[in-house]
This record gives structure tokens, C-alpha cells and sequence, in this order.
């Protein structure tokens, strides 16, 4: 069985990553203050360059499946940089969604196995609503 192997540079991405997530969300809190938003992508950029290593960073972003959201989500950060932060944002969090969309369903799996949030998800209501959302038929 392969196990995952955490050396200190997938660990400083992780962080990253954790940090950026964190200065975007301050950047949303405080109206959309471009400087934290700017800050937050960056830090989000490499770490995940960090964490999967820079050969498959490059290769997620560029295959052919992914050109959508690598497109708006490039012109998001644009678009805040030079400070138009709200459609900026709109624009990377789309392109996040469509990037991020093959993951989805494994991180709803995870989230379904934390103790106490795992037990209220899987309440007869948010059933449904999730299996509204994954397509399924749900009996009225």
C-alpha cells in the first residue's frame, strides 16, 4: 500500500495554500479589499504549485479539459489585481469550480466521514438536497 509521503516542501504548500484560502476570505469580509484578495491568490498559487510539485501544477492547469477555468480564473485574478475585485472574484470562483470539479466528489465523501458534520449530512434533508444535486431521483 502506497502511503503519502509528507516532506517539508508539500508541507510549506499546504500552508500556503491554507493561508491564501484565509487572506481571500479576509479579503471578501473587509468588501473586497483588493490588496488581501491579490494576497490570497498568490499565496494559493504557490502553494499548490508547492503541493503537487511544479511539473504537475503546470499540467493540471494546462490540459485541455481544464483551459476553461485556468482562463477565467487567470482573468479574475487579473481583473483584481488592477482593481475590479468583485467581478474579478465572480470570475475565480467559476474558474475555481470548473478547475476544482473532479474533486468534488471525493472531498464530499471526506466531509461525510467528520464525526459530528458527517452525522447532520447525512439527516434525511440534506440527503435529498445532496442527491438533488449529484442528479439522482429523489421520491417525493
Amino acid at each position: 500500500m502506497a502511503s503519502f509521503e509528507m516532506d517539508d516542501r508539500k508541507k510549506i504548500g499546504l500552508g500556503l495554500t491554507g493561508f491564501g484560502m484565509f487572506f481571500t476570505l479576509l479579503g471578501v469580509i473587509f468588501l473586497f479589499d483588493k490588496g488581501l484578495l491579490a494576497m490570497g491568490n498568490i499565496l494559493f498559487l504557490a502553494g499548490v504549485t508547492l503541493t503537487i510539485g511544479p511539473k504537475s501544477a503546470l499540467g493540471f492547469f494546462m490540459k485541455p479539459q481544464n483551459f476553461k477555468g485556468t482562463i477565467s480564473f487567470g482573468v479574475g485574478f487579473f481583473l483584481v489585481i488592477i482593481g475590479w475585485p468583485i467581478i474579478g472574484m465572480i470570475l475565480e470562483l467559476y474558474g475555481f469550480i470548473v478547475l476544482f470539479s473532479g474533486f468534488w466528489p471525493t472531498l464530499a465523501v471526506f466531509i461525510q466521514r467528520i464525526p459530528v458534520l458527517g452525522w447532520v449530512l447525512q439527516h434525511p434533508l440534506f440527503r435529498s438536497l445532496i442527491d438533488r444535486f449529484r442528479g439522482k431521483r429523489v421520491p417525493v
